[in-house]
Protein backbone atom coordinates (compact mmCIF):
# COMPACT_ATOMS: atom_id res chain seq x y z
CA UNK A 1 0.00 0.00 0.00
CA UNK A 2 1.49 3.71 -0.53
CA UNK A 3 0.67 6.51 0.46
CA UNK A 4 -2.40 8.52 -0.17
CA UNK A 5 -4.47 5.40 -0.47
CA UNK A 6 -7.51 5.15 1.75
CA UNK A 7 -7.54 1.90 4.03
CA UNK A 8 -10.26 0.44 4.68
CA UNK A 9 -9.23 -1.69 7.66
CA UNK A 10 -5.54 -1.92 9.78
CA UNK A 11 -3.97 -5.26 11.16
CA UNK A 12 -1.60 -5.29 13.93
CA UNK A 13 -0.24 -7.78 16.55
CA UNK A 14 -0.15 -4.82 19.01
CA UNK A 15 -3.29 -2.61 19.29
CA UNK A 16 -3.74 -0.09 21.64
CA UNK A 17 -7.25 -0.22 22.62
CA UNK A 18 -7.67 1.43 25.86
CA UNK A 19 -5.25 0.26 28.20
CA UNK A 20 -4.90 -2.68 26.51
CA UNK A 21 -2.31 -4.02 23.82
CA UNK A 22 -3.98 -6.87 21.97
CA UNK A 23 -3.79 -8.19 18.19
CA UNK A 24 -6.78 -6.68 16.38
CA UNK A 25 -7.83 -5.64 13.44
CA UNK A 26 -9.50 -1.81 12.76
CA UNK A 27 -12.14 -1.27 10.20
CA UNK A 28 -12.37 1.79 8.78
CA UNK A 29 -15.76 3.43 7.06
CA UNK A 30 -16.31 6.75 6.38
CA UNK A 31 -12.99 8.28 7.16
CA UNK A 32 -13.83 6.94 10.89
CA UNK A 33 -13.46 3.76 13.15
CA UNK A 34 -16.05 1.71 12.22
CA UNK A 35 -15.16 -1.77 14.54
CA UNK A 36 -12.38 -2.96 17.01
CA UNK A 37 -12.22 -6.26 16.06
CA UNK A 38 -10.00 -8.77 18.27
CA UNK A 39 -10.47 -11.61 15.63
CA UNK A 40 -7.60 -11.43 12.81
CA UNK A 41 -9.94 -13.70 11.26
CA UNK A 42 -12.57 -11.19 10.32
CA UNK A 43 -9.89 -9.56 7.48
CA UNK A 44 -11.63 -11.87 5.35
CA UNK A 45 -14.67 -10.02 5.54
CA UNK A 46 -13.32 -6.88 5.60
CA UNK A 47 -14.06 -5.22 1.85
CA UNK A 48 -11.47 -3.19 0.41
CA UNK A 49 -7.42 -3.89 1.24
CA UNK A 50 -6.24 -4.67 4.67
CA UNK A 51 -3.08 -2.43 5.69
CA UNK A 52 -1.13 -5.59 7.64
CA UNK A 53 1.71 -3.97 9.86
CA UNK A 54 2.83 -6.89 11.59
CA UNK A 55 3.80 -6.41 15.38
CA UNK A 56 3.92 -2.24 14.73
CA UNK A 57 2.39 -0.51 17.52
CA UNK A 58 -1.22 1.11 16.32
CA UNK A 59 -2.44 3.78 18.76
CA UNK A 60 -4.40 7.13 18.18
CA UNK A 61 -2.80 9.85 16.34
CA UNK A 62 -1.17 12.28 18.12
CA UNK A 63 -2.49 15.67 19.00
CA UNK A 64 -0.22 18.65 18.95
CA UNK A 65 -2.14 21.70 20.36
CA UNK A 66 1.28 23.85 20.43
CA UNK A 67 2.38 24.44 16.96
CA UNK A 68 3.32 27.86 15.23
CA UNK A 69 3.46 27.86 11.38
CA UNK A 70 3.61 31.28 10.45
CA UNK A 71 1.51 31.15 7.34
CA UNK A 72 0.53 33.85 6.13
CA UNK A 73 3.19 36.37 6.23
CA UNK A 74 6.26 34.53 7.61
CA UNK A 75 6.08 31.88 5.65
CA UNK A 76 9.51 31.85 4.91
CA UNK A 77 10.18 30.90 8.63
CA UNK A 78 7.45 27.65 8.12
CA UNK A 79 4.28 26.82 6.51
CA UNK A 80 1.44 24.89 6.01
CA UNK A 81 2.80 22.27 3.65
CA UNK A 82 6.26 21.81 5.31
CA UNK A 83 4.99 21.76 9.17
CA UNK A 84 2.14 19.55 8.29
CA UNK A 85 4.44 16.97 6.29
CA UNK A 86 6.82 16.88 9.46
CA UNK A 87 3.89 16.59 12.00
CA UNK A 88 2.65 13.63 9.52
CA UNK A 89 6.22 12.58 9.75
CA UNK A 90 5.98 12.18 13.33
CA UNK A 91 2.76 10.66 13.62
CA UNK A 92 1.20 13.78 14.71
CA UNK A 93 -2.44 13.58 13.20
CA UNK A 94 -3.54 16.90 14.33
CA UNK A 95 -1.83 20.30 14.89
CA UNK A 96 -3.46 23.40 15.86
CA UNK A 97 -2.07 26.59 14.69
CA UNK A 98 -1.11 29.09 17.23
CA UNK A 99 -2.36 32.41 16.40
CA UNK A 100 1.54 34.03 15.98
CA UNK A 101 4.04 34.46 14.43
CA UNK A 102 1.78 34.93 10.79
CA UNK A 103 1.28 38.41 9.45
CA UNK A 104 -1.69 38.94 9.92
CA UNK A 105 -1.93 37.48 14.06
CA UNK A 106 -5.26 35.64 14.35
CA UNK A 107 -6.53 38.62 16.04
CA UNK A 108 -9.64 39.20 14.28
CA UNK A 109 -12.46 37.60 12.19
CA UNK A 110 -11.04 39.00 9.24
CA UNK A 111 -7.59 37.84 10.34
CA UNK A 112 -9.49 34.33 11.04
CA UNK A 113 -10.70 34.18 7.66
CA UNK A 114 -7.31 34.81 5.94
CA UNK A 115 -5.51 32.32 8.05
CA UNK A 116 -8.00 29.79 6.75
CA UNK A 117 -7.53 30.94 3.21
CA UNK A 118 -3.68 30.46 3.77
CA UNK A 119 -4.21 26.66 5.20
CA UNK A 120 -6.48 25.80 2.56
CA UNK A 121 -5.53 23.16 0.14
CA UNK A 122 -2.08 23.07 2.03
CA UNK A 123 -2.13 20.58 4.78
CA UNK A 124 -1.36 16.91 4.78
CA UNK A 125 -2.77 16.55 8.62
CA UNK A 126 -5.93 18.24 10.29
CA UNK A 127 -5.26 21.61 11.36
CA UNK A 128 -7.54 23.54 13.99
CA UNK A 129 -6.72 27.52 14.99
CA UNK A 130 -6.11 29.46 17.89
CA UNK A 131 -7.28 32.79 17.96
CA UNK A 132 -5.36 35.58 19.97
CA UNK A 133 -6.33 38.20 22.71
CA UNK A 134 -4.34 41.58 22.53
CA UNK A 135 -5.33 44.42 24.15
CA UNK A 136 -8.70 46.08 22.39
CA UNK A 137 -9.54 43.04 20.45
CA UNK A 138 -12.21 42.20 23.29
CA UNK A 139 -14.95 43.08 20.64
CA UNK A 140 -13.48 40.11 18.15
CA UNK A 141 -13.63 37.37 20.67
CA UNK A 142 -16.94 36.04 20.56
CA UNK A 143 -17.23 36.18 16.40
CA UNK A 144 -14.39 34.42 16.44
CA UNK A 145 -15.62 31.47 18.84
CA UNK A 146 -18.61 31.40 16.33
CA UNK A 147 -16.59 30.80 13.61
CA UNK A 148 -14.65 27.78 15.57
CA UNK A 149 -11.58 29.03 16.87
CA UNK A 150 -10.36 26.52 19.36
CA UNK A 151 -9.54 29.14 22.27
CA UNK A 152 -7.65 32.17 22.58
CA UNK A 153 -4.23 32.58 23.14
CA UNK A 154 -2.20 35.96 25.67
CA UNK A 155 1.12 36.68 26.45
CA UNK A 156 1.94 38.36 29.76
CA UNK A 157 5.13 39.85 28.94
CA UNK A 158 5.84 40.77 24.79
CA UNK A 159 5.66 38.29 22.76
CA UNK A 160 9.25 38.37 20.34
CA UNK A 161 7.03 40.04 17.67
CA UNK A 162 5.37 43.70 17.78
CA UNK A 163 2.44 42.63 15.91
CA UNK A 164 1.04 40.67 18.96
CA UNK A 165 1.43 42.88 21.75
CA UNK A 166 1.14 41.40 25.39
CA UNK A 167 -1.91 41.93 27.47
CA UNK A 168 -1.96 44.05 30.77
CA UNK A 169 -4.65 42.93 33.41
CA UNK A 170 -7.35 45.12 32.26
CA UNK A 171 -7.33 43.35 29.58
CA UNK A 172 -7.60 40.39 30.88
CA UNK A 173 -10.44 41.28 33.15
CA UNK A 174 -12.38 42.21 29.64
CA UNK A 175 -11.27 39.38 27.99
CA UNK A 176 -12.23 37.10 30.76
CA UNK A 177 -16.05 38.68 30.79
CA UNK A 178 -16.26 38.45 27.05
CA UNK A 179 -15.40 34.48 27.22
CA UNK A 180 -17.60 33.75 30.20
CA UNK A 181 -20.26 31.27 29.23
CA UNK A 182 -18.55 30.62 25.77
CA UNK A 183 -17.37 27.48 26.32
CA UNK A 184 -14.23 29.02 24.73
CA UNK A 185 -10.71 28.42 26.88
CA UNK A 186 -7.99 30.84 27.24
CA UNK A 187 -4.23 29.95 27.32
CA UNK A 188 -1.08 31.99 28.67
CA UNK A 189 1.99 32.33 28.14
CA UNK A 190 2.88 32.94 31.71
CA UNK A 191 6.09 34.96 32.33
CA UNK A 192 5.68 38.45 34.10
CA UNK A 193 8.22 41.07 34.08
CA UNK A 194 9.48 41.85 37.54
CA UNK A 195 9.59 44.75 39.38
CA UNK A 196 13.67 45.12 39.09
CA UNK A 197 14.37 43.94 35.90
CA UNK A 198 17.33 41.58 35.91
CA UNK A 199 20.40 43.17 34.11
CA UNK A 200 21.76 41.28 31.35
CA UNK A 201 25.67 41.01 32.36
CA UNK A 202 27.95 38.30 31.34
CA UNK A 203 29.12 36.93 28.78
CA UNK A 204 25.87 37.10 25.94
CA UNK A 205 27.24 33.30 24.24
CA UNK A 206 26.87 31.51 27.62
CA UNK A 207 23.75 29.97 27.99
CA UNK A 208 24.19 30.53 31.93
CA UNK A 209 23.42 34.23 30.58
CA UNK A 210 20.41 34.10 29.18
CA UNK A 211 19.01 31.30 32.11
CA UNK A 212 19.69 34.36 34.50
CA UNK A 213 17.42 36.73 32.28
CA UNK A 214 14.50 34.24 32.84
CA UNK A 215 14.30 33.49 36.27
CA UNK A 216 11.83 31.22 37.83
CA UNK A 217 9.94 34.25 39.79
CA UNK A 218 8.32 35.13 36.26
CA UNK A 219 7.00 32.73 35.78
CA UNK A 220 5.61 31.95 39.40
CA UNK A 221 3.89 35.49 39.01
CA UNK A 222 2.88 35.11 35.81
CA UNK A 223 0.89 31.67 36.91
CA UNK A 224 -0.11 33.22 40.31
CA UNK A 225 -2.11 36.08 37.85
CA UNK A 226 -3.68 33.07 35.94
CA UNK A 227 -4.97 31.10 39.09
CA UNK A 228 -6.72 34.43 40.30
CA UNK A 229 -8.75 35.38 37.11
CA UNK A 230 -9.34 31.24 36.78
CA UNK A 231 -11.01 31.22 40.05
CA UNK A 232 -12.81 34.93 40.21
CA UNK A 233 -14.15 33.92 36.63
CA UNK A 234 -14.54 30.46 36.12
CA UNK A 235 -13.46 30.39 32.45
CA UNK A 236 -10.85 27.70 31.31
CA UNK A 237 -7.55 28.61 31.59
CA UNK A 238 -4.54 26.69 30.11
CA UNK A 239 -0.39 27.58 31.05
CA UNK A 240 1.43 26.87 27.60
CA UNK A 241 4.80 25.21 28.00
CA UNK A 242 5.55 24.91 31.56
CA UNK A 243 9.12 25.64 32.15
CA UNK A 244 9.56 26.14 35.80
CA UNK A 245 8.29 23.22 38.75
CA UNK A 246 8.45 26.18 41.57
CA UNK A 247 5.05 27.19 40.12
CA UNK A 248 3.25 23.37 40.57
CA UNK A 249 2.33 23.88 44.04
CA UNK A 250 0.45 27.20 42.75
CA UNK A 251 -1.16 25.01 40.37
CA UNK A 252 -2.31 22.69 42.44
CA UNK A 253 -3.49 24.89 44.93
CA UNK A 254 -5.61 26.44 42.49
CA UNK A 255 -6.99 23.23 41.09
CA UNK A 256 -7.57 21.84 44.60
CA UNK A 257 -9.97 25.51 44.87
CA UNK A 258 -12.03 24.73 41.61
CA UNK A 259 -9.81 26.43 39.03
CA UNK A 260 -10.81 24.93 35.83
CA UNK A 261 -7.18 25.41 34.90
CA UNK A 262 -5.08 23.03 32.71
CA UNK A 263 -1.05 22.94 32.18
CA UNK A 264 1.08 21.80 29.40
CA UNK A 265 4.78 21.25 28.94
CA UNK A 266 6.97 20.61 26.16
CA UNK A 267 9.17 17.90 24.63
CA UNK A 268 12.14 20.16 24.79
CA UNK A 269 11.85 21.31 29.15
CA UNK A 270 11.66 17.11 29.39
CA UNK A 271 14.60 16.12 27.31
CA UNK A 272 17.20 18.70 27.27
CA UNK A 273 18.92 20.59 30.18
CA UNK A 274 20.78 23.98 31.21
CA UNK A 275 23.73 21.80 31.85
CA UNK A 276 24.46 20.55 28.90
CA UNK A 277 23.81 23.38 26.36
CA UNK A 278 27.31 24.20 24.93
CA UNK A 279 28.34 28.29 24.51
CA UNK A 280 27.19 29.72 21.67
CA UNK A 281 24.17 27.04 21.25
CA UNK A 282 21.57 29.60 20.32
CA UNK A 283 19.56 26.78 18.65
CA UNK A 284 18.32 25.91 22.24
CA UNK A 285 17.11 29.43 22.69
CA UNK A 286 13.60 29.43 23.88
CA UNK A 287 11.01 31.35 26.70
CA UNK A 288 10.30 30.34 28.81
CA UNK A 289 14.07 28.86 28.97
CA UNK A 290 15.45 24.91 29.60
CA UNK A 291 16.00 24.93 33.02
CA UNK A 292 18.24 22.68 35.44
CA UNK A 293 18.10 18.69 35.37
CA UNK A 294 17.00 18.80 38.60
CA UNK A 295 14.22 21.32 37.55
CA UNK A 296 13.23 18.87 34.50
CA UNK A 297 13.26 15.33 37.39
CA UNK A 298 10.27 17.67 38.96
CA UNK A 299 8.00 18.32 36.28
CA UNK A 300 8.40 14.61 34.94
CA UNK A 301 6.99 13.78 38.27
CA UNK A 302 4.70 16.26 37.78
CA UNK A 303 3.43 14.77 34.74
CA UNK A 304 3.24 11.43 36.25
CA UNK A 305 0.83 12.59 38.84
CA UNK A 306 -1.23 14.47 36.66
CA UNK A 307 -0.11 18.17 37.65
CA UNK A 308 0.59 18.38 34.30
CA UNK A 309 -1.61 17.08 31.72
CA UNK A 310 -0.12 17.13 28.39
CA UNK A 311 3.12 17.38 26.28
CA UNK A 312 3.03 19.28 23.43
CA UNK A 313 5.97 20.71 20.84
CA UNK A 314 5.83 24.44 21.04
CA UNK A 315 7.45 24.03 17.55
CA UNK A 316 8.47 27.59 17.10
CA UNK A 317 10.63 27.48 13.50
CA UNK A 318 12.81 30.53 12.00
CA UNK A 319 15.41 31.48 9.36
CA UNK A 320 18.42 30.67 10.39
CA UNK A 321 19.73 34.06 10.56
CA UNK A 322 17.52 35.23 13.14
CA UNK A 323 19.18 32.41 15.47
CA UNK A 324 22.68 34.24 15.15
CA UNK A 325 24.34 31.04 15.14
CA UNK A 326 27.39 33.16 13.82
CA UNK A 327 27.83 35.10 16.71
CA UNK A 328 26.22 32.93 19.06
CA UNK A 329 24.30 35.16 20.97
CA UNK A 330 22.16 34.49 23.04
CA UNK A 331 20.78 37.85 23.66
CA UNK A 332 19.86 38.51 20.29
CA UNK A 333 18.67 35.13 18.67
CA UNK A 334 15.17 34.55 18.39
CA UNK A 335 13.51 32.41 20.81
CA UNK A 336 12.16 28.83 19.83
CA UNK A 337 12.69 25.61 19.04
CA UNK A 338 11.82 23.04 16.49
CA UNK A 339 10.52 19.71 17.21
CA UNK A 340 7.16 18.69 15.64
CA UNK A 341 8.34 15.59 13.63
CA UNK A 342 9.90 14.12 16.89
CA UNK A 343 7.70 14.77 19.83
CA UNK A 344 6.66 10.81 19.70
CA UNK A 345 10.10 9.09 20.14
CA UNK A 346 11.64 12.51 22.07
CA UNK A 347 8.88 11.64 25.24
CA UNK A 348 8.83 7.76 24.69
CA UNK A 349 12.74 7.83 24.82
CA UNK A 350 12.84 9.46 28.15
CA UNK A 351 9.32 8.50 29.74
CA UNK A 352 9.58 4.45 29.24
CA UNK A 353 12.92 4.97 31.38
CA UNK A 354 10.23 6.45 34.32
CA UNK A 355 7.61 3.31 34.04
CA UNK A 356 5.51 5.44 31.79
CA UNK A 357 3.10 3.14 29.47
CA UNK A 358 1.88 3.49 26.34
CA UNK A 359 -1.57 4.51 27.59
CA UNK A 360 -0.03 7.05 29.61
CA UNK A 361 1.82 8.44 26.24
CA UNK A 362 -2.07 8.34 24.70
CA UNK A 363 -3.00 10.12 28.10
CA UNK A 364 -0.64 13.03 27.47
CA UNK A 365 -0.13 13.29 23.97
CA UNK A 366 -3.50 12.24 22.45
CA UNK A 367 -6.26 12.38 24.38
CA UNK A 368 -5.73 15.22 27.05
CA UNK A 369 -4.18 17.69 24.19
CA UNK A 370 -7.86 17.00 22.14
CA UNK A 371 -10.22 17.74 25.30
CA UNK A 372 -8.40 21.07 25.46
CA UNK A 373 -9.53 21.73 22.00
CA UNK A 374 -12.77 20.23 22.93
CA UNK A 375 -12.07 17.99 19.58
CA UNK A 376 -11.94 14.83 22.30
CA UNK A 377 -15.54 13.90 20.27
CA UNK A 378 -13.56 12.76 17.21
CA UNK A 379 -9.81 12.59 17.77
CA UNK A 380 -7.46 11.23 20.77
CA UNK A 381 -8.80 7.95 20.73
CA UNK A 382 -9.33 4.51 19.04
CA UNK A 383 -13.17 4.30 19.39
CA UNK A 384 -16.00 3.13 16.66
CA UNK A 385 -17.60 6.80 15.77
CA UNK A 386 -14.05 8.66 16.13
CA UNK A 387 -11.99 9.90 13.22
CA UNK A 388 -9.22 6.62 11.93
CA UNK A 389 -6.79 8.76 13.03
CA UNK A 390 -3.35 6.47 13.47
CA UNK A 391 -0.06 6.27 14.60
CA UNK A 392 1.75 2.81 13.41
CA UNK A 393 4.86 3.18 15.07
CA UNK A 394 7.80 0.66 16.81
CA UNK A 395 8.48 1.93 20.02
CA UNK A 396 11.94 -0.91 19.99
CA UNK A 397 13.82 1.09 17.14
CA UNK A 398 16.51 3.61 17.29
CA UNK A 399 17.89 6.45 15.78
CA UNK A 400 20.23 9.13 16.59
CA UNK A 401 18.73 12.80 16.66
CA UNK A 402 21.67 14.87 15.95
CA UNK A 403 19.89 18.11 16.80
CA UNK A 404 19.11 17.29 20.33
CA UNK A 405 23.10 16.47 21.21
CA UNK A 406 23.52 13.16 19.23
CA UNK A 407 20.96 11.52 21.28
CA UNK A 408 19.96 8.30 20.72
CA UNK A 409 15.85 7.67 20.44
CA UNK A 410 13.47 5.03 20.90
CA UNK A 411 10.94 4.71 18.64
CA UNK A 412 10.41 5.10 14.37
CA UNK A 413 6.96 6.17 12.81
CA UNK A 414 6.06 3.55 10.31
CA UNK A 415 3.15 5.22 9.21
CA UNK A 416 0.50 8.10 9.99
CA UNK A 417 -3.32 7.58 8.51
CA UNK A 418 -5.68 10.29 9.20
CA UNK A 419 -9.32 10.17 8.67
CA UNK A 420 -9.06 6.97 7.26
CA UNK A 421 -5.91 8.52 4.32
CA UNK A 422 -2.60 6.77 4.24
CA UNK A 423 -0.84 10.42 4.54
CA UNK A 424 2.50 8.75 5.36
CA UNK A 425 4.37 5.51 4.95
CA UNK A 426 7.59 4.20 4.77
CA UNK A 427 9.58 7.44 4.48
CA UNK A 428 7.24 8.91 1.75
CA UNK A 429 4.33 10.78 2.15
CA UNK A 430 0.39 11.06 0.11
CA UNK A 431 1.50 13.31 -3.31
CA UNK A 432 -1.39 15.86 -2.44
CA UNK A 433 -2.61 17.08 1.34
CA UNK A 434 -4.92 15.41 2.37
CA UNK A 435 -5.54 16.79 5.99
CA UNK A 436 -8.69 19.07 6.35
CA UNK A 437 -9.07 22.20 8.23
CA UNK A 438 -11.26 21.80 11.51
CA UNK A 439 -13.58 24.59 12.37
CA UNK A 440 -14.65 23.96 16.14
CA UNK A 441 -18.47 23.61 16.16
CA UNK A 442 -18.31 22.15 19.61
CA UNK A 443 -17.49 25.68 21.18
CA UNK A 444 -19.17 27.70 18.57
CA UNK A 445 -22.62 25.75 19.16
CA UNK A 446 -22.64 26.40 22.60
CA UNK A 447 -21.54 30.03 22.07
CA UNK A 448 -24.42 30.84 20.06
Amino acid sequence: MEAGSTVSAVRSQRVLTGEEIRPALLTIKEGKIHKVLPDLGAALHTAGEVLDVGNSLVMPGIVDCHVHVNEPGRTAWEGYWTATRAAAAGGVTTIVDMPLNSIPPTTSLENFQEKLQSASGRCFVDTAFWGGVIPGNQLELRPMVQAGVAGFKCFLIHSGVDEFPHVRDSDLHTAMRQLQGSGSVLLFHAEKEIQQPLAEDGDPCEYSTFLRSRPDVMELEAIRTVTELCLQYQVRCHIVHLSSAQSLELIRTARQAGAPLTVETTHHYLTLSAEDIPSGATQFKCCPPIRSIANQEQLWSALSAGDIDMVVSDHSPCTPNLKHLDSGDFTQAWGGISSLQFGLPLFWTSACKRGFSFPDVVRVLCKKPAQLCRLDNQKGSLLPGHDADLVIWDPEREFVLTPYLGITLHGEVKGTIVQGKLVYFNGSFSPQPLGELLINHNVAQTAL
